[in-house]
């Protein structure tokens, strides 16, 4: 059954756990879409993981609708939510609804995210009001790493902890139906799983959340360059593919590959004749 925003809802009151991955291809979609995963995020992290950007601000909508449309092509059960990039909505709620919209409608996703509190909420709202899901995005928010000075944990202290509170009762007011909770203490974390009705999707922040989420390069141990120490690695991926790649290379230059099973035969008495020139 596909999941939605009700499933969402659903397993929160039941206390059935969320799970959700960072999705950015066809491909991966169908695996991770088979195995049984609630929902597919295709995060503006792409800019990082897949198209070697140094940071998310770079990422455009169309780098995000190219690869939305990609995933929601092989995901059958999972929700697909489409990020929202830098400036795509900040400037005001009109531009944010237009441009909701087209992550839906050439997208394929079923649902939008976008970072911050209390100060995109107008744009949750108007979102919501054109009859789009949306996912809020508090804690460390990667678009407003110029701000932050860095990827830090955020609302380690009190009064950080309680602007954090008053993010999510603010978006969850505006109409989020879940928000992912990002690099903030697993106490803070659980202090706002428990105040809201909508679902908390956590990484980097603790076991007491709704639900999960993790870019897969990272659980999969794919993208080396930097793995948050919140991250476990389900699976050294990267190993195994490497070592894939060195054996194709090697076996292709000693000439073990093709063999004569990779090759095609041609029918019974095909004569070939050669033809010498000078």
């Amino acid at each position: 059954m596909k999941n939605s925003v009700a499933t969402f809802r659903r397993q929160k009151e039941q206390g059935d756990k969320i799970t959700m991955l960072t999705c950015y291809d066809y491909s991966m979609a169908k695996l991770m879409d088979e195995a049984g995963i609630n929902s597919l995020l295709v995060g503006d992290s792409l800019g990082m993981v897949m198209l070697g950007y140094p940071d998310t601000l770079s990422v455009t909508m169309e780098d995000m609708i190219h690869h939305t449309k990609a995933v929601a092509r092989g995901a059958v059960d999972a929700l697909v939510v489409g990020d929202m990039p830098f400036m795509s909505y900040q400037v005001s709620a009109a531009q944010a609804v237009e441009n909701a919209g087209r992550i839906v409608k050439e997208g394929g996703a079923q649902a939008v995210k976008l970072e911050g509190g209390s100060g995109v909420a107008e744009q949750i709202s108007a979102i919501t009001r054109a009859s789009i899901p949306v996912m809020a995005h508090i804690g460390l928010t990667p678009q407003s790493i110029n701000v932050f000075g860095g990827f830090k944990v955020q609302g380690t202290s009190e009064d950080a902890a309680r602007e954090l509170v008053r993010d999510a009762r603010a978006v969850e007011e505006a109409g989020a139906f879940a928000v992912v909770l990002e690099a903030i203490p697993a106490s803070v974390a659980k202090l706002i799983t428990e105040s809201l009705h909508i679902p908390t999707i956590g990484i980097g922040a603790g076991r007491y959340c709704d639900g999960q989420v993790l870019v897969y390069q990272d659980m999969l141990n794919l993208f080396g360059d930097m793995k948050p120490s919140f991250v476990k690695t389900f699976a050294d991926a990267g190993s195994v593919i490497k070592e894939a790649f060195a054996s194709y290379i090697g076996e292709t230059k000693s000439g073990a590959f093709p063999a004569e099973e990779h090759s095609f035969a041609a029918d019974p008495g095909v004569g070939l004749a050669t033809e010498a020139r000078d």
